[in-house]
C-alpha cells in the first residue's frame, strides 16, 4: 500500500470510510477535506462509478456525455473540424480553432492537442478517421454517441463551452469524470454531481443485468474517496425528474 501524506491522513479523520453519505453530505465533507489539505490550488471534484457491466460485450458498453448545469469551473478550448458553411457557423459560434484538412494535417504532423474538445461534421469524418491514434487515447476523438459528430455545430460548441463532459466505461467497468471545482457553491456542486450520475444511469445498456450501479464515490483531486448512498441517490434522482 502506498504511504499516505499527513494531509491525506488528516482528511480521513473527517469522515467514516465505511459509511455511505448523501450527495449533500459528501459535498460538505469535500469542502472540509479541501480546508484541511490547503493544496494552494482549486482542486477538481471527481466522480467515480463502478458498474455491473462487462464492456467487452457490445450490449454492455456504457458511453455518453452530460452538460453539467454549472460547468467545470474552467475555460474550455473547442476545436471544430469542418469545411465551408459549417466552418463559418463554427467561427461565429465562438469555437477557438476551426479548420479542415489544414488542422487535420497539423494534428498529424505535430501531434497538436492544445484543446479540450473536438467537434466534427459528418462530412469530414472520413478525413478525421486518421487522427484516431492521436485523439483516441486522449478521449478527444469525435463520436456521434457523445454529440461531437454533428451538423449542429453551434449547439455542440455551446454545450462544450458550458461544461459538457464525456464518459466511457473502462475495461474494469468503472467510469471516472470531473464534476466541478471544490470552490463551487455547495448546491451547485451537488447539482452537477446529480446530473452526472443521472446521465450514467440513463446510459444503462440493454445487456446490463442485476444491480447496474455497484458503487459511487466522490473525491477531490488529491483527497480520499467518499462513498455515496446509492438507494438514497436514486430516490433523489426520481424526485428531481418528477
Amino acid at each position: 500500500m502506498a504511504k499516505r501524506g499527513k494531509k491525506y491522513l488528516k482528511a480521513l479523520e473527517l469522515f467514516d470510510r465505511n459509511k455511505t453519505y448523501s450527495v449533500e453530505e459528501a459535498v460538505d465533507i469535500l469542502k472540509k477535506v479541501a480546508e484541511v489539505a490547503q493544496r494552494g490550488f482549486d482542486e477538481t471534484v471527481e466522480l467515480a462509478m463502478r458498474l455491473n457491466v462487462d464492456p467487452k460485450y457490445a450490449d454492455q458498453m456504457v458511453r455518453g456525455s452530460v452538460v453539467l448545469p454549472h460547468g467545470l469551473g474552467k475555460p474550455i478550448k473547442v476545436l471544430v473540424l469542418a469545411e465551408g458553411e459549417d466552418a463559418k457557423k463554427a467561427e461565429e459560434a465562438g469555437a477557438d480553432y476551426v479548420g479542415g484538412e489544414n488542422l487535420i494535417n497539423k494534428i498529424l504532423k505535430e501531434e497538436w492537442i492544445d484543446y479540450d474538445v473536438v467537434i466534427a461534421t459528418p462530412e469530414i469524418m472520413s478525413k478525421v478517421a486518421k487522427l484516431g491514434r492521436i485523439l483516441g487515447p486522449r478521449g478527444l476523438m469525435p463520436n456521434p454517441k457523445t454529440g461531437t459528430v454533428t451538423k449542429n455545430v453551434e449547439q455542440a460548441i455551446k454545450d462544450a463551452k458550458k461544461g459538457r463532459v464525456e464518459f466511457k466505461v473502462d475495461k474494469a467497468g468503472n467510469i471516472h469524470m470531473p464534476v466541478g471545482k471544490v470552490s463551487f457553491d455547495k448546491d451547485k456542486l451537488a447539482e452537477n454531481i446529480y446530473a452526472a450520475i443521472d446521465a450514467v444511469v440513463r446510459a444503462k445498456p440493454p445487456g446490463a443485468k442485476g444491480q447496474y450501479v455497484k458503487s459511487i464515490t466522490v473525491s477531490t483531486t488529491m483527497g480520499p474517496g467518499i462513498k455515496i448512498d446509492i438507494p438514497e441517490t436514486m430516490k433523489k434522482l426520481q424526485e428531481l425528474a418528477a
